[in-house]
């Protein structure tokens, strides 16, 4: 895979934005939507999948360390991060006139959660480094408690100590900057507003105001930390509007002196009397619920809470909005030292491992070669942790195995939310996992075995659902070619013969196979008493269901193979042919 070819197909080098990456994923934002080519951005050999779910916007799954390399490779290319673009007027205009035409439907809550995870996800490293510091640090204290008496041992442990402080004592001012270059205010006002979240001179302030209360600090009105990374992120928004206002009438002589002054000095009253005790209740709130849920006196609500959100997780990750969480995540690290939800939701990736190892079993059974390279590959990453690999390379396209996969997992979801226990971080999962989950009432060393229990039940449920869920004809090598253009065109209908018996047909709407008739294609297929199924750039679903017909990727062009088995299979079949001509 070569990075150009990627550009090309987003429209040339001339058309990207912006770029910038997650752990898996480069995310571009590119000018004109028109010229992206998203079908042959697909099919470029180690993308493992591309999310648009937004005007203009791309995320390639490309999968972990290449992200990262292949966006220093734009930036050095003269493409901007995303926390330097200049956008204009033009731009603006461009992008909804796109959003128009695309009629895409838009959600206040995804657009909220992409913008947390757009601040919160270049933070990752820091709090994968901080969290496995923290999480071996534990284990030292705990398996040997006179650690402080062997100097070796006592060494590493402050070194361990002082890289997780250098990172929680000012995540706060981490996140102003990054939320500073993402709503366009200068990133060092933006740090330095996060930093006055944490700074002792709060507590001064709140002292001489009557707002402190030395009994019981965290009960004061306003103190060092309150609201933290939320508060951060709010009075950065607000700064960065402040900033902009002023600027539009600030002579350019005296912009970088009184400019940058009067923006924090305007914010900073505000913010402290009003930001951080706010969002600090605020935060307190949402810890508490969270706290009611995931460390619940009631067993069956914390297994019941496990298990549905390491079955649901899936979703979430396939579209990218997962890093949405990370604000959640964040908010409970800050308020109580580690996050309680986490560890539930690292199983999902567990049960992806379980439903690929069940589809390779099949598949190796009837000699699907293609299938199985795909699993050969995916397999080691997801062990490790990485997900989408397996999710846009195996279980997604298939359909059903997406959702095995998840309800396996919810099994060891239950398991580790039911002994509470808790991680010093999020990002590693799988195997690497076993380093941060050491925190909760169990203790390090009993968290990290129940942690490793449910990744071998989410393994096995996984593995065992699916692969009783599968039909063989979900595995099975595709068998029949295409026929000939000139047998096809215009939705021509031709039945081909012996136990391949079905219908071609070459798609013409411009829109291909969308949610829509999708939903008509099921409800057809549902009045018969035939198995029905339908491949396409070969993957092959039963037509059951909106996801897997969706899963197709179905676009004008494309040549659909229907086939049908039952009483009733010929009938279905000229059904379908005429549904095809008349819609399709």
């Amino acid at each position: 895979m070569d990075i150009n070819t990627i550009l090309d197909k987003l429209g040339g080098l001339g058309n990207i934005d912006t770029v910038n990456n997650c752990m898996t994923r480069l995310r571009f934002k590119v000018k004109t939507e028109s010229k992206v080519n998203e079908d042959e951005l697909a099919a470029i050999d180690g993308v493992l999948g591309v999310v648009h779910d937004t005007p203009c916007r791309y995320e390639i799954v490309v999968g972990p360390g290449k992200s990262r390399k292949y966006a220093d490779m734009c930036h050095e290319m003269g493409i901007a991060s995303a926390g330097e673009q200049v956008t204009t007027a033009s731009d603006d205009w461009k992008a909804n006139k796109e959003s128009v035409k695309n009629g895409q439907k838009k959600s206040k809550i995804r657009d909220l959660l992409k913008i947390f995870g757009e601040i919160f996800v270049p933070l990752i490293p820091g709090t994968i480094v901080a969290g496995i510091c923290s999480g071996v640090a534990m284990l030292i204290a705990q398996l040997c408690p006179g650690y402080t008496d062997v100097l070796p041992l006592n060494l590493i442990y402050q070194l361990l100590t002082v890289i997780n402080v250098s990172f929680m004592t000012y995540i706060a001012a981490w996140s102003g900057y990054r939320a500073a270059e993402r709503f366009g205010a200068t990133p060092i006002l933006g740090g330095m507003l996060g930093l006055i979240t944490s700074l002792d001179n709060v507590n001064t302030i709140a002292m001489a105001l009557g707002l402190y209360n030395e009994n019981s600090p965290l009960d004061s009105v306003l103190h060092s930390g309150k609201g933290g990374v939320l508060a951060a992120v709010l009075g950065v928004y607000i700064l960065s509007i402040v900033e902009k206002k002023i600027r539009k009438h600030m002579p350019d002589s005296m912009d970088i002196i009184f400019t940058p002054l009067l923006s924090m000095f305007i914010c900073l009253i505000p913010y402290l009397f009003i930001m951080m005790p706010v969002v600090g209740y605020i935060s307190n709130g949402i810890c508490w619920c969270f706290g009611q849920i995931c460390m619940s006196e009631y067993a069956i609500v914390r297994a019941i809470a496990g298990f549905l959100g390491a079955t649901l997780f899936l979703p979430l990750v396939a579209t990218g909005m997962h890093h949405g969480l990370v604000a959640l995540y964040t908010v409970q690290l800050e308020q109580i030292g580690y996050v309680t939800l986490y560890p539930a939701l690292a199983m999902a990736g567990a049960g992806q491992v379980g439903a690929a190892i069940a589809i390779y079993i099949k598949a190796k059974k009837y000699g699907n070669e293609r299938m199985l390279n795909v699993i050969r590959g995916a397999l080691p990453a997801g062990f490790l942790g990485v997900g989408e690999p397996l999710i846009y390379g195996v279980t997604l396209p298939m359909g059903r195995p997406f959702i095995t996969a998840g309800i396996g997992a919810g099994f060891g979801g239950a398991l580790v939310m039911l002994f509470s226990v808790a991680s010093t971080t999020w990002g590693p999962s799988g195997i690497l996992g076993v380093f941060v989950m050491t925190a909760g009432p169990q203790g390090a060393v009993k968290s990290i075995l129940i942690y490793v229990l449910g990744l071998i039940i989410s393994y096995i449920a996984g593995g065992i659902i699916t692969y009783f869920a599968i039909q063989p004809s979900h595995v099975m090598p595709a068998k029949i070619e295409a026929p000939e253009a000139n047998q096809i065109a215009h939705g021509d209908m031709l039945f081909a013969v012996g136990a391949d018996k079905g219908i071609f047909y070459k798609v013409r709407d411009k829109d291909g196979i969308h949610a829509r008739p999708a939903a008509r294609l099921v409800d057809l297929a549902a009045g018969f008493d035939s198995k029905i199924t339908m491949s396409a750039n070969d993957k092959e679903a039963e037509i059951t269901s909106v996801i897997g017909l969706m899963t197709l990727n179905v676009k004008c062009g494309t040549v659909l193979n229907i086939k049908a088995e039952g009483n009733d299979s010929e009938r279905a079949l000229m059904a379908f042919n005429e549904f095809l001509n008349d819609n399709l």
